[in-house]
C-alpha cells in the first residue's frame, strides 16, 4: 500500500504507457514493405523486432539508430539483419497518428488530473516525432511541459532527464509521480532522482505492489487537499 498525499504533480512516458503501436510494429512494417514488393509475416516481424528492442544497448533514439535496430526487424534466413531501403518511409510512418492507439484509460484520467489542479508532464526517450505526434493525437494539450530525450540529450533512466523535469516543472522531486511501462527506465529511474513512481502493467490479472494496471486508478490522487492520499493495492 503506498500513499501519495504529497504529490502536486505527475509526469508520464509515453509509448507503452499513454499510446501503442496500432496494430502492432510488425503489421505496420509488413505494410510498409508490401508496398516494395516483400510479402514478410507481420508476426515475425513483430518478434524480431522484440528480440532487437529488448537486446538494444545503448540506444541513443537517432536516426541512425534506428535505422540500425529497424534492419534487425527484417532478418534473412540466415539471420543477417537485411538493408531496409524504405526505411525513410518507415521512420515517417510512426509519426503518423493512424499507426498508434491511444489506451481507453488515458483521457478520463488526464482529464480528471487536470481538472483536480495537478500540472502534468511527459518525461519519454523519443525523438523529434513525439512533440508533432502529441499534437496530432490531440494529448499535448493535457501537458504543462515535455522532456523528450533527444532534444535535452540524456536517456532515462539518467538522473538528468528527471532532474530537468524538476526544474521544468517548478515543484521538488518528491512532489512528483512518475508513471511508466519499463521498471528501469520509468520506475527506477524515477526513485532514484527522488521522485514516487507507480510501474502500470495493463496486462497483470492483478495489481502487485507499486503496479497499476489502468491510469484510472489514478483519480483517486486529491488534488490541493493535503489530507487526501492515493491508494493503491
Amino acid at each position: 500500500m503506498q500513499a501519495f498525499a504529497s504529490i502536486r504533480a505527475v509526469t508520464f512516458d509515453i509509448g507503452g504507457t499513454l499510446i501503442e503501436p496500432w496494430p502492432s510494429v510488425g503489421h505496420v512494417y509488413a505494410e510498409v514493405a508490401a508496398r516494395h514488393g516483400l510479402r514478410p509475416d507481420p508476426v515475425q516481424v513483430n518478434r524480431q523486432f522484440a528480440a532487437a528492442w529488448d537486446a538494444k544497448s545503448n540506444f541513443d533514439y537517432s536516426r541512425a539508430a534506428w535505422a540500425e535496430l529497424v534492419a534487425k526487424a527484417f532478418v534473412d534466413e540466415s539471420g543477417v539483419p537485411r538493408k531496409v531501403p524504405f526505411f525513410d518511409e518507415l521512420y515517417d510512418r510512426f509519426s503518423q497518428p493512424q499507426v498508434w492507439r491511444i489506451y481507453d484509460d488515458v483521457a478520463p484520467a488526464l482529464e480528471s488530473l487536470c481538472r483536480r489542479g495537478f500540472k502534468l508532464g511527459v518525461i519519454s526517450n523519443w525523438d523529434e516525432r513525439l512533440r508533432p505526434l502529441l499534437r496530432l493525437l490531440d494529448l499535448d494539450r493535457f501537458f504543462a511541459t515535455m522532456i523528450i530525450s533527444n532534444e535535452i540529450g540524456w536517456h532515462k533512466p539518467s538522473a538528468q532527464i528527471f532532474q530537468e523535469a524538476v526544474r521544468q516543472l517548478a515543484a521538488p522531486a518528491s512532489s512528483i509521480l512518475h508513471i511508466g511501462d519499463s521498471a528501469g527506465d520509468d520506475v527506477e529511474g524515477a526513485r532514484a532522482a527522488g521522485f514516487s513512481a507507480l510501474h502500470i502493467q495493463r496486462s497483470l490479472p492483478e495489481a502487485a505492489p507499486g503496479c497499476i494496471r489502468s491510469l484510472r486508478q489514478l483519480e483517486s490522487l486529491s488534488g490541493r487537499s493535503p489530507s487526501s492520499e492515493l491508494t493503491i493495492r
